[in-house]
Parts: structure tokens; C-alpha cells; sequence
């Protein structure tokens, strides 16, 4: 038998992104890596990796970090803020995709524009809008004011993954499930809700992710109470200039992140091979 002949144009196809991935994100992942490893340097940034020819590496920073209970306070009012966004925004976001997957396709065209017409506007501008919002009832500065702006702002990551997947459903099973008795709440639990757990899956992903490492929306609208771990590592790049503790807070942050969205790939695997 002879050997299948590779196609070159798979190579040429997946060769630029993966150049792209091992250029913008694994080599400057190894240089986190090393960063947090170095000590700081002594106006800021990172000390000479060598003296005298011998290496300069320390696991001070590490020792820092899991010495004080402050950052794993941090660490934990993330995942909270995270959690309740992605909670919030899936509530929010349910209802409006079904309605905009089961409108009809003129009116869906516009219900998905309307979606993604807040990304015409700045970012930063529509955050001070929220601080003249929030400024009259008195609740800016507040936790509140924060879990509403990363709602806000994340809301249309939730809805376009939920659109896609519940568009694609087939409208014969809900009227099989209907001829055979079942309700509305019924079909929707037992039909509807099944099948979009994918969309779910993404929109969470898509949600929870970014949230954790936000802090522009902390640092405009929340308090001296409301500090995430974004905040805390941008702190530390930019205002302490310790590099060697923002390398160790980022590279902590990824592998918490790396190891939920493992969790969640495992909890999905082991629930389709249980049905």
C-alpha cells in the first residue's frame, strides 16, 4: 500500500496562524515566564539577568504572592465579579437571542444590528456614560456600578453565540414534542435548552474570560473596595514598575483561566459520553 500524499495547501493554510500564535503569544508567554522569575530592577522594570556570569533567578515573587492572603482575596472577588456578569448576561441574553432567532429574517437583520451597534462607538465613551448614569442615583464607586458597566459592556458576546446556535435549530422537533403533548415550558427544557448548551458554552467562554482580566471598568466605576486582578497587574507594570510581580499575577491568571476552560472541556466531554 502506498502512502496517502500530504496536501501542501493544508501546510499553507494553518502555517501563518501558527506562526501568528507562537510569535503574539507563546514566545511572549515564555518571556512572562522567565520575567517572573528575575528580580526588579532597581529603578523599576527588570535587574540584569546575569552577574558575573552567573544567572539572577529567584522565586521571591512567588513566595510574595501566596505569603499574602490579600492577593488570593483579589484572586477570588475576580471570579466572583466574573461569575455574576457571565450569570447576568446569559439571564439577559437567553430571552433576546430566542426572540431574535424565531423573528422573521427582515426583522431579524435588524434585531442583530441593534446587537452590535454599541462596537461603533469607543469603548471608553460609552464606560463615561455609565458615570453620568450612575452619578445621579448615587451608585457610582460602588460594586454594583461595576457588574453593571462589565454586563453592559459584555452583554453582545453572550447574545451572538446564543443567535447562531438557536437559528440553527430545527423547528419540526418542537412540533413533534407539541403533537405529543408537551407545554411550552416542556419543549423548552427538554428541547430548546439541551441543544443550546454549545451556544451557552461559547457565550460564557467569551464572557467570563475577558471580564477576569478587565480594569478599565473596575478603575472608572467601582471603589477602593472593587480592585480585580486586572487592576492589580496593571498596577504593577505600570505605576510599581515591579515587572517580576506583574509577570507572576499574569501567568498565575492564565493558568486559572487555562485550567476552567479545561474543567469546562472535560465537564461537556463527560456529559456527551453520559447520554
Amino acid at each position: 500500500m502506498t502512502r496517502p500524499r500530504r496536501d501542501p495547501t493544508r501546510w499553507l493554510v494553518s502555517l501563518p496562524p501558527t506562526l501568528f500564535l507562537l510569535a503574539f503569544f507563546l514566545a511572549p508567554a515564555l518571556l512572562m515566564v522567565l520575567a517572573s522569575f528575575r528580580h526588579p530592577g532597581e529603578f523599576g522594570g527588570l535587574a540584569p539577568l546575569l552577574v558575573d556570569g552567573k544567572p539572577q533567578l529567584t522565586l521571591e515573587t512567588y513566595r510574595f504572592f501566596f505569603g499574602d492572603w490579600i492577593y488570593a482575596e483579589v484572586f477570588l472577588r475576580s471570579f466572583i465579579v466574573a461569575a455574576l456578569t457571565t450569570l447576568f448576561c446569559l439571564l439577559l441574553a437567553y430571552p433576546l437571542a430566542l426572540t431574535i432567532a424565531r423573528s422573521s429574517a427582515r426583522r431579524r437583520d435588524l434585531l442583530v444590528l441593534l446587537v452590535i451597534l454599541p462596537f461603533a462607538s469607543n469603548f471608553l465613551i460609552r464606560v463615561y456614560a455609565w458615570i453620568i448614569l450612575l452619578g445621579p442615583p448615587h451608585l457610582l464607586y460602588t460594586t454594583f456600578a461595576v457588574i453593571a458597566g462589565m454586563v453592559y459592556v459584555h452583554l453582545p458576546f453572550m447574545i451572538l453565540p446564543l443567535y447562531t446556535n438557536l437559528e440553527k435549530h430545527d423547528p419540526t422537533l418542537l412540533e413533534a414534542a407539541q403533537d405529543l403533548g408537551a407545554d411550552a415550558w416542556t419543549r423548552f427544557w427538554r428541547i430548546t435548552f439541551p441543544l443550546s448548551l454549545p451556544g451557552i458554552w461559547a457565550g460564557t467562554a467569551l464572557v467570563f474570560i475577558p471580564v477576569l482580566g478587565m480594569f478599565a471598568i473596575p478603575e472608572l466605576l467601582g471603589g477602593t473596595g472593587d480592585i480585580l486582578i486586572g487592576n492589580l497587574i496593571k498596577e504593577q507594570f505600570l505605576d510599581n514598575r515591579d515587572w517580576p510581580l506583574g509577570s507572576t499575577l499574569s501567568l498565575l491568571l492564565t493558568v486559572a483561566v487555562l485550567a476552567l476552560a479545561g474543567l469546562s472541556v472535560w465537564a461537556g466531554r463527560a456529559r456527551r459520553g453520559g447520554i
